[in-house]
């Protein structure tokens, strides 16, 4: 008996609410760099070039920047960003590999608007002026979630959700979830960015959060966490 192919498209519905499939989705990615003299030439570079994108200082090393780029085709990683990276003024940087998250955009079915939810949500959320203080992290499940019923995982992200969603309807923390399946050296699962105007309230959502049944009985792995504030932000729509 053929078995039939696979379907990797991303489900949800559209602005009307019908079901529909995109095979669309934002791969977005974070390199980390220490000993910066100087962010202003990295700015106009990015600028000159058009990438769309963010640069943070890194709270914890005075010399740290973060570039957060995004795209949909996973192509411009490794051809444009590449030879950017690769030219000065970045190649004068020291890059730091641990804090490297790469991820993609993903619908678990039920979004309203999901090519909104996929492609565009995300890069207003991360160029908003308003909100410039990111705290980003990947994750990994331990492997006992995978074996729980449906019901018993959905009434796990269930918790976990509507405690996120009370902290971004308070307008605490705006978050980005990517799926990082195979796209991560250490193997996580997902990486998550909680984006806002104050530290202060990125902190206490990941506070709050630790006392849910997915992160205190479910994951295996979180962190590193790479903590900065936007000097510059650019997306085209």
């Amino acid at each position: 008996m053929e078995r039939s192919q696979p379907d990797i498209r991303e489900k949800g519905k559209d602005s009307q609410g019908n079901p529909i499939s995109l095979d669309k989705r934002l791969f977005i990615q974070l390199l980390c760099f220490g000993n910066c003299e100087n962010h202003q030439i990295l700015i106009e570079t990015l600028q000159d070039e058009k990438v769309e994108g963010v640069i943070y200082h890194d709270v914890n090393d005075p010399k740290g920047i973060g570039l957060l780029t995004f795209n949909e085709d996973p192509d411009s990683f490794v051809v444009n960003l590449r030879n950017l990276i690769n030219s000065s003024p970045f190649s004068k940087l020291t890059q730091k590999p641990e804090y490297t998250m790469l991820g993609r955009t993903y619908s678990t079915g039920h979004e309203r608007d999901v090519e909104n939810w996929l492609l565009h949500k995300p890069r207003k959320i991360v160029t908003n002026p308003e909100y410039p203080w990111a705290i980003w992290y990947p994750l990994r499940r331990k492997g006992k979630f995978a074996q729980l019923s449906d019901k018993e995982q959905k009434a796990v992200l269930m918790e976990h959700g509507k405690l996120g969603h009370e902290f971004g309807n308070a307008g605490y923390a705006h978050d980005i979830r990517l799926a990082c399946h195979g796209l991560d050296k250490n193997d996580n699962d997902f990486v998550i960015g909680l984006i806002g105007s104050e530290l202060h309230a990125l902190s206490a959502t990941i506070q709050a959060m630790r006392a849910t049944k997915q992160t205190s009985g479910f994951l295996k792995n979180l962190g590193p966490f790479f903590i900065g504030k936007a000097i510059w932000q650019n997306a085209i729509f």
